[in-house]
């Protein structure tokens, strides 16, 4: 599973002019994309991280704030470039072992306290969103089953020391 968390002070998305979901005040826009080897696990554990990680004003979380979420499906996340002019999509779920997928991911964020919003699952949607920071993290399901290094990488390895 891939996610996309861009913090944001509004969003909103919109289906056939329908607006379908929205955050009318900060909080984290989700895309989620799901690929084959995803589960239930996947998705709660991946719920967790979002609820938690501290991207909000002030380095706190959702779950200090109670900030909203907006969840989006979004299967282009695992979208592959590297051959051809088109890029294939072979390693994004398809719609039947994906969307269960996403609603155990929103679900386990509503079971944290979230108050979540979504899009419309397969829907062509339009989705604005008005970025804050910009800040933005992908999580990654297969990054977080590796260990963390404990030192930098060789080279030295530069750390985050100020604004871009």
């Amino acid at each position: 599973m891939r996610i996309v968390l861009q913090r944001v002070t509004r969003a909103a998305v919109s289906v056939g002019g329908e607006v379908v979901g929205a955050l009318a005040e900060p909080g984290l826009v989700a895309l989620v994309g799901v690929t084959h080897e995803d589960d239930a696990a996947v998705a709660a554990k991946l719920a967790e991280r979002t609820w938690n990680l501290r991207l909000l004003e002030g380095e706190r979380s959702c779950a200090e704030t109670g900030a909203p979420v907006l969840a989006v499906s979004q299967f282009t996340l695992y979208g592959d470039a590297r051959k051809g002019r088109r890029p294939s999509w072979s390693a994004a779920a398809p719609g039947p072992v994906s969307e269960p997928l996403f609603e155990a991911y929103t679900a386990a964020l509503r079971e944290l306290g979230a108050r979540v919003e979504t899009g419309r699952f397969g829907a062509h949607m339009q989705v604005e969103l008005v970025n804050d920071g910009p800040v933005t993290v992908l999580l990654d399901s297969a990054e977080l089953a590796r260990p963390r290094r404990s030192s930098p990488p060789p080279g030295g390895g530069a750390g985050r020391t100020g604004p871009a």
